[in-house]
């Protein structure tokens, strides 16, 4: 395992891909130059992590279709459709999973671990978000008449990942679970019957996820989906407090989270947080055109560090840069975002060690 620095920075996961990946990964079938051409492009998105000055690194997830669809990846049971509600690319579960063999994420993470001279982190969507986006009461409903049944079903081609994940010495696996962060939000909570059950179900679905795996670092990804403000989209409003409770019943070291909007910046949620968490704290704001000097960076830090030990804090962008496959973020102006976060942790280094 590769040792972190004081003030760690990092990223949280996606980057935005260039037309030549988005090419590649609309092609069916690969051949041999396809594969190449992917394999050169993962060297330039980390090596451009590297140079700006991360101590944190992934491939940008530019092999895959989507964070979340490449679940179909891991397990039989899925179809590629247009979703009638926007347009875009669907995966739905419209078969019982049966498992394929393991190794898809893995293969990611082999790469990115032969090239990378920092550590790793590989990311995996989390079983609750999965119902949420890729069930469907129409489409899904003959193979699962209920929800929470895919949920359950959705653990074990993580868990197998996650197995050769730790074999590889990834440093981190970030769970993403951006649904869960929902119930912060007044008008969405109004929309369940029970929230605060949903939201537990999510955090046991999360815990059965990472139950008995030794020697790798388990985070959880919490937005209000900060990336839809890459696309215009609503973001969600209202503070961490609804969902303190589950939050602190999760069995992973470390929760990567928004801190740049109105109401992510609770820094009374953030004392109430189990003191034995690492918190990766959203200090860069994902918003196209909007790049935060170092020193904005900075006292957004120094602001939380009145409520929690500098020793417990890692720096990273509010979200990923590239919500969706389809979503168009100049990768330049991403570069200048990543740089002033890793000067920002120099600078608190140099105030703080």
């Amino acid at each position: 395992m590769t040792a972190l620095p004081l003030f760690p920075a990092s990223i949280v996961g996606s980057i935005p891909r260039p037309q030549v990946v988005r090419e590649l990964i609309d092609k069916p079938a690969w051949d041999a130059a396809d594969t190449a051409t992917m394999d050169a492009a993962v060297r330039f998105v980390v090596a451009m992590q590297e140079r700006a000055g991360l101590d944190v690194v992934n491939d940008g997830e530019w092999r895959r279709r989507s964070y979340i669809g490449v679940i179909a990846e891991l397990a039989h049971g899925f179809t590629l459709e247009t979703n009638p509600a926007d347009g875009r690319p669907w995966t739905v579960v419209t078969e019982r999973l049966s498992p394929k063999p393991p190794g898809f994420v893995a293969a990611e993470a082999r790469f990115v671990k032969s090239i990378a001279r920092v550590a790793t982190k590989i990311t995996l969507p989390a079983p609750a978000l999965l119902g949420e986006r890729l069930w469907d009461a129409q489409r899904s409903a003959k193979a699962y008449p209920k929800r929470e049944d895919f949920v359950r079903d959705c653990v074990a081609p993580l868990r197998a990942e996650i197995a050769l994940l730790r074999e590889l010495g990834v440093e981190m696996v970030q769970i993403d679970d951006p649904h869960l962060c929902l119930f912060v939000d007044p008008d969405v909570r109004r929309r369940h019957d029970d929230p605060d059950r949903a939201a537990d179900f999510a955090v046991d679905m999360i815990n059965a996820t990472v139950e008995g795996f030794a020697g790798v670092k388990f985070a959880v990804h919490l937005c209000r989906r900060a990336g839809a403000r890459v696309r215009g989209e609503k973001h969600h409003a209202g503070t961490y407090g609804p969902i303190l409770g589950p939050l602190n019943r999760l069995r992973v070291h470390h929760l990567t989270m928004e801190f740049t909007a109105a109401g992510a910046d609770d820094l009374e949620s953030l004392g109430r947080l189990r003191e034995d968490f690492e918190l990766g704290l959203g200090v860069v704001d994902v918003t196209p055109g909007a790049i935060d000097p170092a020193a904005t960076i900075v006292a957004r830090i120094e602001r939380a560090l009145t409520k929690i030990d500098r020793r417990r804090v890692t720096l990273n962008p509010d979200c990923g840069f590239a919500p969706g496959s389809a979503a168009k973020v100049d990768l330049d102006e991403v570069y200048l975002k990543l740089k002033a976060e890793a000067e920002a942790a120099r600078q608190l280094r140099a105030r703080h060690g």
